[in-house]
């Protein structure tokens, strides 16, 4: 490992410190080649000198860079009370060694080698990456890491493989199953996706004829968005992401409002309307995150198989029939994106090479969450849409002294939402609740 002359500045009441590490791809190779990992430090201004202990951010995802310190959630700000913040950009992500169509077209056509790389940018990279990037930081001495969405997962996956790493963990939306298949995950997440559309037309009951019309509109047309790629039904109903956060849930009201205009042949839709749509079904900026999205689930021999797109046969309420009213998928990501999304397009042949891997290594030790010892909390929302209360709870029955919250006042982004997330975690952690 090797690392690059840090670069220190202030910005809006914080000391911020950017480092640049080289990594290895492959920790099993540590002689092979390697890659850059960036991380900032961020402190209170005022307190750059105290010795305060470090508090690692694992981000949501897959495929999303660190939060940045002019947008940061509610989390940060109580955080920073008594902590120096690590933000690491997750391999693939941010200025760590981004995986997208442009880095990745030095593999060309050879898309089985595209696919073992990126098979080496889930958890268990990433948690050796964080333990690197902790040794360049304080040698031995543990840290503790707060983990939400993906992150929790990356989290169950540290205490797994490097647990002495770790002095206290927090988990926020993001207790993963440890042993059920990527079929378990969705075939439950499709379940939670339809009650929140039923949540969200009680809310807007006037939308059902708007999102109907759309959908007519678009199987009778040749629709367009700004960048010149075709809207196409099944991917106007993925606009359906956007209902397990509180941030977003009301969006895509405020959208379909901006829906019609009336053009010289009758009701077109409008660039505005378009260019929203756009801007939250395209993969531009988290190609990552649709490559591997299934595969954070994979371990052993059973290949993921496209499990999204097989396990929706199972819920026909998601078939946009003429004469049957819309409904919008959740997070799920389907092997059509990957010919309709012109930023995903690139990556399909080794997506495929991923849905067909056979060998996956175990991202969790069951053995060793068992007997766990690193003091662990955790915030389980109970209508979270992205991650199973049930398979969460499951979940924590299985860590050794895993506390849980469960929670119905928050959705899945409540750590960034509201302060009293990591508040009440932290109180549950120090035993003041």
């Amino acid at each position: 490992m090797s690392a690059r002359p840090p670069v220190s500045y202030r910005h809006g009441g914080l000391v911020c410190t950017d480092h640049t590490l080289d990594v290895p791809l492959d920790h099993q190779d540590p002689a092979g080649p390697a890659i850059s990992l960036f991380a900032r430090e961020v402190v209170a201004e005022g307190r750059e000198h105290e010795a305060l202990p470090r508090l690692l951010w694992l981000q949501g995802g897959p495929g999303g860079r660190a939060e940045r310190p002019n947008a940061a959630g509610a989390w940060l700000r109580r955080a920073l009370d008594g902590h120096r913040v690590v933000l690491m950009d997750q391999r693939g992500t941010g200025r760590s060694a981004p995986a997208d169509r442009i880095t990745l077209a030095r593999f060309g056509a050879d898309h089985l080698a595209a696919a073992d790389f990126l098979g080496r940018f889930r958890a268990d990279s990433i948690v050796r990456d964080a333990e690197l990037l902790r040794r360049y930081f304080q040698d031995e001495q543990p840290w503790s890491v707060l983990g939400q969405s993906f992150g929790g997962f990356a989290t169950l996956t540290y205490l797994s493989h490097a647990p002495e790493g770790l002095a206290q963990a927090y988990i926020t939306g993001g207790l993963p199953t440890l042993t059920g298949h990527a079929d378990d995950v969705y075939r439950a997440a499709y379940a939670r996706t339809l009650a929140h559309n039923e949540r969200y037309f009680a809310r807007y009951p006037g939308d059902q004829r708007l999102a109907d019309a759309v959908a007519g509109h678009l199987e009778a047309h040749d629709v367009r968005m700004p960048t010149g790629e075709r809207l196409t039904v099944r991917r106007f109903q993925t606009l359906g992401i956007t209902f397990g956060t509180s941030a977003k849930f009301d969006s895509l009201h405020y959208l379909l409002e901006t829906a019609f205009t009336d053009g010289t042949r009758g009701p077109e839709l409008t660039d505005t309307f378009l260019r929203g749509v756009d801007a939250a079904v395209s993969f531009a900026e988290r190609p990552l995150y649709a490559a591997l999205h299934e595969p954070i689930y994979a371990h052993g021999p059973r290949p993921t198989g496209w499990s999204a797109h097989r396990v929706r046969r199972e819920f026909p309420a998601f078939d946009a029939e003429p004469g049957s009213p819309v409904r919008f998928t959740g997070e799920m990501v389907y092997p059509w994106q990957f010919e309709e999304d012109p930023a995903l397009v690139p990556l399909r042949g080794a997506a495929e090479a991923l849905a067909a891997r056979t060998d996956w290594p175990a991202l969790y030790d069951l053995g060793r969450l068992a007997d766990n010892d690193v003091p662990v909390v955790a915030a389980v929302y109970h209508d979270d849409m992205y991650v199973d209360r049930e398979q969460a709870l499951a979940t924590a029955h299985a860590v050794r002294g895993l506390r849980t919250w469960v929670t119905p006042d928050h959705a899945h982004d409540g750590v960034r939402a509201d302060a009293a997330v990591f508040d009440r975690l932290l109180a549950m952690a120090d035993g003041r609740d």
